[in-house]
This record gives structure tokens, C-alpha cells and sequence, in this order.
């Protein structure tokens, strides 16, 4: 097998299921579209862990594979089988478009795979929107409850909104393109760099980049790019919820990595415009969370704390930033995927769960209870977890570059946000059950359950292999900062 076919190997493979999806809409159950995408979602991860070391650039320089993006590949398949196996059945997914959801659903995760190789603009434009439009339908997809059709509320907002961020960021890759005159990435960063020089900052480059950035600070919910995220979370299924909150992050971070990586460490024009992003991420959803009653409205808010959150080690700009990110964002993804999947497993027909709705759940399921109670003590940033880890890296990171107050807020931030973290263990600690039933889990629910918390607390106690896998990704895309 050629190199440039094994570097392409997991593409192709995630092509050829889309493809089988696609036949299986024409009369095939759900069940059977179910089993389709997590055969194609394992054989995807295998094809990662086959291809990974390879290093190639495909399709005349618009597409590059390298560890970097081979990283991401790797945790947004095995993200993929979590968001698989959070529902049984989907059952609030409308019955007659089941097989058609998993079909959006693997075309998203295509758009994301497509993505993280991506190193053209044009490349990375088309990956963002196949990532995007399927998430869009996918929101819709919900089941009316009381005649009420919220989740066409719902996604007609979260479409406009990411529309009109688009672009934006169109307008803004216009003027790059002007200043440069090229659309390649790696060339236009190098081009861009006299226009960001201590004392010779061009206004121009600042403001295009600024517009640029806007999609994907669209996709990571940063303030004020955020209005979308609690209606969305409230409005879409447990599943979709699940997948929007968690996966398209992984897409944000890898390219604002590489932008944010042509600033210089002596300038403080685009460091400044992303500690203020971050400060007001942080208060913003912390804040508004401490009053949700909602559990997903409540992770949606607690969503844009958190990509405030990894906002300060872009602020950094240096390796051990960018690298406190990535690995904050990895264990993001894997403390919202078990809250989500508790949230899913404690409302079997789709329904919205309320913090009352997880009463005395330590008695109804022990493990989903010790599940969400790891997994809000994770995003709390309480030790040994990969959340406390993560943060560590983070205002580390911070501190190293003198951004002293950006580190006090975000100690703040994160005292503020273990209060309504602590609401949930509470309710399923420390309240009565009231006669609701025990919950039954499959033997896949707990083994989910099972890898999510080893997953979570083995990041916490030794990050260290995570961390150079990361810095090592870095150096292969020449964004690591002295």
C-alpha cells in the first residue's frame, strides 16, 4: 500500500460508510444504520491507528496528514462511538428519519476528519460547512413534544447564526487573501508575519484575521459567538446535544491553533483580543449557569465558560499553550460526553432532564451516578481528574507569559463554576428518589461508562504520554512558538 494511500486510508474509509449509510436511507431499518456506524466508526479508528506516523501532503498541497492532524482523527473516532452508543434506539428522533440521522451524522464527522488535514482555504472552507450543514438538519430532526416544535426553533437559530459567522469569516479570509495572495495556509501565515511585527502592526491583517476567526470561534461557542448554544442544547435531542457540544470543538481548536501560531510573542494585539474573549467567555457562562435548572442548558453555559477556559493557552502563544489547549479540549470532550451520557441514559424517551430528574440517582443506577459525579467534578477542575490537569497546563502556561491576571480570573471562574457543578451531585447524592425507577443499563452502556471515567481520571493522574504525543504534533505543523 502506497504512503499517500495509507495517510488517506481513514477518509476513505469514513467516504465508504457515508456511502453504505446513504443506501441503507432507502429502505433499511435503523437498527441496521446503527450497526452500519459503528462498524464504520471502529474500522475509521483503526484506520487512524494504522496510518498514524505517516506524513504526506495530498491534492497538489491542499491536504495534509501528519501527527497533528492524525491526533484529532484519533480522538474524534473514538468520540464517535461514544455519541453511537449514547441512545439505544433514538427514540426522540423521529422514527421515519432514523436511518437519515446517522447518514447526517457520518457526513458531520466527515467534514471534521476533513478538517483537521485541511491546509487550504478553500479545503478548510468546504470541510467547515460539511461539518456544519448536516448538525443544522440533524437538530431539526427532534420529535415534536406537546405540539411544540422546538427544535425547529432551535435550528433555525443555530443555521442563521452559523450562516451569518461564516460569513463573516469569508470577509476576512477575503482580505487575508488580499494582503498575501495566496489561499494556502502555511503561506499565508508566512506572508502575514511582517504585518504582525512589533511596532509595524498592520491594522488590516489585524482586522482580517479578527473576521476570520469568527467562524471558528462560532464553532468553540466564545462570547459573543455564543448566543446559539444553550437554545440549541435545550432544543436538539440528548444525542445531538451530546455531539454538538462536544466533537466540533475538537475542529475549532486544531485551526485556530494554526492561526493564532502566526502572532508574535512580542506583540500583544491578537493575545490581548483573546484574553478579553476568554475573560468574558468565562463570566458569561459561569455566571448564567449558577440559575439553569436545565441540565443540558446548564452544560451549554458551562460550554462557554470552558472555551474560555482553553482560550488561555492560545493567550500564551508559545508550544506549552498551544499544547495545554489541545489536551484541555481532548479532556473537555470526555467529561461532557459522559454528562451527556448520563443525561441520555436517565431519560430513555428523550425528554429534557431537570436537576430534580437526577434525584436519588446514586440508589436508581450507581454507575451513571458515579459517572456524571466524576464527570461534573472533572469540568469543576477538582484533582487527580484530566480537568484539574488541564487547567493546570493552562494557567501555567499563562503565568510563563506574564498574563498574571488572566490567571486570577480564571481561578475565580473555575471557584465559581464548582458551585452549580456541586447542584448535580447533590441532586444525585443527596436526594431522595421519590419512587422514580432504577434504570437498567446494557452491557455497551456499561463499559461506555466504564472507559469514560478510567478515561478521565487515568488523564488526571498521568497526562504526561497525552502531552508529548501533542508537542510532537506541533513540531510536525511548525506552529510551536520559542
Amino acid at each position: 500500500m502506497s504512503s499517500s494511500l495509507t495517510a488517506f486510508l481513514p477518509e476513505l474509509v469514513l467516504l465508504a460508510g457515508a456511502l453504505g449509510l446513504f443506501g441503507l436511507t432507502l429502505g433499511s431499518s435503523a437498527r441496521q444504520s446503527k450497526i452500519a456506524s459503528l462498524v464504520t466508526a471502529a474500522a475509521f479508528v483503526a484506520a487512524v491507528i494504522l496510518s498514524f506516523g505517516t506524513h504526506a501532503t495530498l491534492f497538489n498541497g491542499a491536504y495534509r496528514v501528519d501527527t497533528f492532524s492524525q491526533l484529532f482523527k484519533l480522538i474524534l473516532g473514538l468520540g464517535y462511538i461514544v455519541v453511537l452508543l449514547l441512545g439505544r434506539s433514538l427514540d426522540d428522533i423521529r422514527q421515519d428519519i432514523r436511518s437519515e440521522y446517522y447518514l447526517f451524522l457520518s457526513l458531520g464527522i466527515c467534514g471534521l476528519a476533513f478538517l483537521f488535514s485541511s491546509i487550504e482555504i478553500i479545503s478548510i472552507v468546504i470541510s467547515l460547512e460539511l461539518s456544519s450543514y448536516p448538525l443544522y438538519l440533524m437538530v431539526a430532526m427532534r420529535r415534536e413534544r406537546d405540539g411544540q416544535r422546538v427544535q425547529m426553533e432551535s435550528a433555525i437559530k443555530y443555521m442563521m447564526f452559523g450562516i451569518s459567522a461564516n460569513g463573516i469569516m469569508f470577509f476576512g479570509l477575503s482580505y487575508l487573501f488580499g494582503l498575501t495572495g495566496t489561499t494556502s495556509l502555511p503561506l499565508m501565515l508566512e506572508r502575514l508575519q511582517p504585518y504582525f511585527a512589533t511596532g509595524n502592526v498592520n491594522a488590516l491583517a489585524v482586522v482580517g484575521l479578527a473576521l476570520s476567526l469568527s467562524g471558528f470561534l462560532y464553532k468553540f461557542a466564545i462570547f459573543p459567538f455564543h448566543f446559539w448554544t444553550p437554545d440549541v442544547y435545550q432544543g436538539a435531542s440528548n444525542e445531538t446535544a451530546a455531539l454538538v457540544a462536544s466533537l466540533p470543538k475538537l475542529g475549532a481548536i486544531a485551526v485556530l491553533t494554526r492561526f493564532v501560531g502566526l502572532a508574535s510573542p512580542t506583540d500583544s494585539t491578537i493575545p490581548t483580543l483573546l484574553a478579553v474573549l476568554a475573560t468574558a467567555s468565562m463570566f458569561y457562562g459561569n455566571l448564567v449557569a449558577l440559575v439553569q435548572t436545565d441540565v443540558k442548558r446548564l452544560l451549554g453555559f458551562s460550554g462557554i465558560a470552558h472555551a474560555g477556559y482553553a482560550m488561555v493557552g492560545l493567550v500564551a502563544l508559545g508550544s506549552a499553550g498551544f499544547a495545554a489547549s489541545i489536551f484541555y479540549i481532548a479532556g473537555y470532550v470526555l467529561m461532557v460526553l459522559a454528562c451527556f451520557f448520563v443525561v441520555s441514559r436517565v431519560s430513555p424517551d428523550g425528554t429534557n432532564v431537570s436537576l430534580s430528574d437526577l434525584a436519588g440517582l446514586h440508589k436508581r443506577s450507581p454507575l451513571l451516578a458515579l459517572t456524571i459525579g466524576l464527570g461534573v467534578f472533572a469540568l469543576g477542575g477538582i484533582p487527580p481528574f484530566v480537568g484539574f490537569m488541564g487547567k493546570f497546563g493552562l494557567l501555567n502556561a499563562a503565568l510563563d507569559k506574564g498574563w498574571l491576571w488572566l490567571v486570577i480570573v480564571t481561578v475565580i471562574n473555575s471557584a465559581i463554576a464548582i458551585y452549580y457543578y456541586l447542584k448535580i451531585v447533590k441532586e444525585a447524592y443527596f436526594s431522595d428518589a421519590a419512587g422514580r425507577p432504577a434504570i437498567a443499563l446494557d452491557f455497551a452502556a456499561k463499559a461506555a461508562c466504564i472507559v469514560l471515567l478510567l478515561a478521565i481520571t487515568a488523564l488526571g493522574v498521568a497526562p504526561g504520554k497525552l502531552m508529548q504525543l501533542i508537542a510532537v504534533s506541533l513540531d510536525t505543523v511548525q506552529v510551536a512558538l520559542n
